[in-house]
């Protein structure tokens, strides 16, 4: 033992700019802009939880730590000694970790590093805070195992205050196992074997890890839910350490102005009253900032700010008495593309903060007013840039489990004039008796509510985020009415949109959603349109392979492909053109297929490496304010 931590302590004192200068981004494949803003001695610096800020006493632990991948079998200890460097939170397969290399289920991932913990953060409790780790991580702090969490999409802290030694250098390790797609846990389109639409595995640290200084008495979270009809916000502050006679005070803020006040014992259920309330829409993403204060005696002993928005999402039928998804009252027409948030370089980490925002600003540019976040689960800073910007957000729940089902019906579908249903990709297998639901374990299925349960909870207080989807395709799908029942009671005040082209439990969920390529079509609102929202869940995918952007030479692809941008537009006109009348007939939301290239996927509005836009930004803009007109619904 004493020979390991000397050698830690000698790896982190030869010198940073020396073990920076070590670290190189691995070469082979395509790279975004921002690969060569990557600072080894502090990548994504930003701070981590927006919805949640102490300014004083943290610490980003981002940057370079040591890391050994082991057998799995007797790889329970901490190594004596590591393969190398890798820089976190860049996945070890990903080219920006300046590794590239494969774990899988056989194997264990180590990190080790040596922190400094200064004298200003040992005052009251020490939080250890992770973005995400994929999948199952154990952390230890001076040899001494803190806590332990599975999940690869939801942070989590531990309280590592006992932990910590005298003097200002800790050791900081972590282990970490992740079968990828042979677990049955949560995975999104992660595989070892990388194809078609599935992609390259993801594993360990991906998200930022900090230290946090809180007081003994501490802001835990808070959940604040708005109703624009009774003019109020609903608040609950979860605190630790909480002490009889502590008060908990709230108040809401237009800038300077303060709106409301609210004061409580526990914090568990405060009403702000907000009066003639400014509503987030996409036209007016307007944010309020939320003040939150614990008071003992009149003195503060803890603060954060938080923010939050004024809107609502519901459903009501039209004049012609079909269901439509309505925001804020009114009819608004949700469009945008299908996003998976993958990086040439980073994977599931975007090189940058403001790489991270790139996204989001171009889709906003291009005209769209929504994304489908699709079988990911993002940072938090790409969800407060979409609060910022006014983009509505329908959220996937990343699929694990997958095989062995069986679509369960086909939906009946509508075309725009003149086009006829093609059924050849619609009809599954449609066998009488049948099951069609998932058999999951026991084991599976507790993975799946854990950590949608989790991803619910640490999202809720995002305004852009007004859809949840369950399930996606029937992957992994299962027990699709109590899952789907259970997300409705937990979140009332959002859309669920159960089951995302299929298998289709007719009038379980609020939303039913066709997936149609290229499309686009929607469901017959003579048949589902009184009961059900009708949306047109994935469509599009038309495909442009671009010379020097592409993940691979060979074997590229999109459900249709071209050869000239010309063409492309072209083609993605038309689609858009005969959208109107589908909207006229009951169509309340469509998403195209999609945002970006994503490996051997050709079909999106950008490369893979965001640098070549296959489309015209204001011929697309202009293109799609048609969408939002108004006068095609009569409500």
């Amino acid at each position: 033992m004493k020979k390991k931590i000397f050698y830690l302590l000698f790896a982190a004192t030869i010198g940073t700019t020396g073990l920076h200068a070590q670290w190189k981004p691995v070469s082979g494949k395509i790279m975004t802009p921002w690969a060569e803003k990557v600072n080894a001695a502090s990548p994504l610096p930003e701070y981590p939880r927006p919805q949640l800020i102490r300014n004083h006493n943290w610490k980003n632990l981002n940057g370079l730590w040591q890391y050994a991948v082991l057998p799995g079998s007797g790889a329970d200890a901490i190594p004596e000694q590591y393969d190398g460097n890798i820089l976190v939170p860049y996945a070890i397969e990903s080219a920006l970790s300046g590794v590239g290399r494969t774990v899988g289920k056989d194997s264990i991932l180590w990190y080790t590093r040596v922190i400094d913990v200064p004298a200003s953060m040992r005052k009251g409790k020490l939080l250890l805070h992770f973005g995400a780790v994929d999948w199952a991580a154990q952390i230890y702090v001076n040899g001494v195992k803190v806590g332990e969490h599975e999940g690869g999409y939801d942070p989590f802290s531990i309280d590592i205050t006992s932990a910590v030694k005298k003097g200002s250098r800790q050791s900081v390790s972590v282990r970490v196992w992740d079968p990828s797609d042979d677990g049955p846990q949560p995975a999104g389109k992660q595989v070892k074997n990388p194809h078609g639409i599935w992609y390259t595995p993801v594993t360990g640290i991906w998200q930022t890890v900090w230290l946090e200084n809180v007081p003994e008495t501490y802001i835990v979270a808070t959940k604040q839910t708005p109703d624009i009809d009774q003019q109020q916000l609903q608040v609950s502050v979860n605190t630790a350490g909480l002490q009889p006679g502590d008060e908990i005070s709230v108040s809401a803020w237009d800038g300077t102005k303060q709106v409301a006040s609210q004061a409580s014992a526990d914090g568990q259920n405060v009403i702000l009253r907000i009066p003639d309330p400014k509503l987030w829409s996409p036209q007016r993403p307007f944010l309020y900032d939320l003040k939150v204060s614990v008071k003992r005696k009149g003195k503060t002993i803890d603060e954060a700010t938080s923010y939050f928005g004024m809107r609502k999402i519901s459903m009501a039928k039209d004049a012609n008495g079909i269901q439509r998804m309505m925001l804020n009252n009114q009819f608004l027409f949700q469009y945008g593309p299908l996003d998976q948030g993958w990086w040439p370089d980073g994977l599931y980490t975007a090189p940058t903060d403001e790489a991270l925002k790139f996204d989001v600003e171009q889709t906003r540019a291009l005209g769209f007013n929504m994304i489908r976040k699709h079988i990911k689960v993002e940072p938090a800073r790409w969800y407060y840039y979409c609060d910022q910007l006014g983009i509505l957000v329908w959220q996937d729940m990343p699929s694990g489990d997958r095989g062995g089902n069986i679509w369960s019906q086909q939906l009946r579908v509508k075309m725009p004039e003149g086009k006829k249903v093609d059924d050849s990709h619609l009809l599954k297998a449609q066998v009488p008796g049948l099951v069609f639901d998932r058999d999951r374990s026991a084991a599976s299925e507790a993975y799946y509510r854990k950590e949608w349960e989790s991803i619910m909870d640490v999202l809720h207080n995002h305004p852009s985020i007004v859809v949840w989807v369950p399930f996606n395709e029937a992957w992994g799908q299962f027990k699709t009415k109590e899952i789907v029942d259970w997300t409705m009671k937990k979140d009332p005040s959002r859309m669920v949109n159960g089951m995302s082209g299929g298998n289709f439990f007719i009038g379980v969920s609020p939303v039913v959603d066709l997936h149609y390529y290229p499309g686009p079509a929607m469901p017959d609102p003579e048949i589902y349109g009184q009961k059900q929202i009708l949306v047109l869940g994935e469509f599009g995918g038309l495909g442009l392979p671009v010379k020097d952007h592409l993940w691979l030479d060979k074997g590229n692809w999109g459900y249709r492909s071209f050869d000239n941008n010309e063409k492309l537009f072209e083609q993605y006109s038309e689609m858009i053109g005969s959208i109107p009348d589908l909207i006229k007939w009951g169509l309340s939301a469509a998403v195209y297929t999609q945002t970006t290239d994503v490996e051997i996927e050709t079909n999106g509005l950008f490369t893979y490496d965001r640098k070549v836009l296959k489309f015209p930004k204001d011929k697309m803009f202009q293109l799609h304010q048609q969408l939002y007109n108004k006068g095609l619904v009569s409500q």
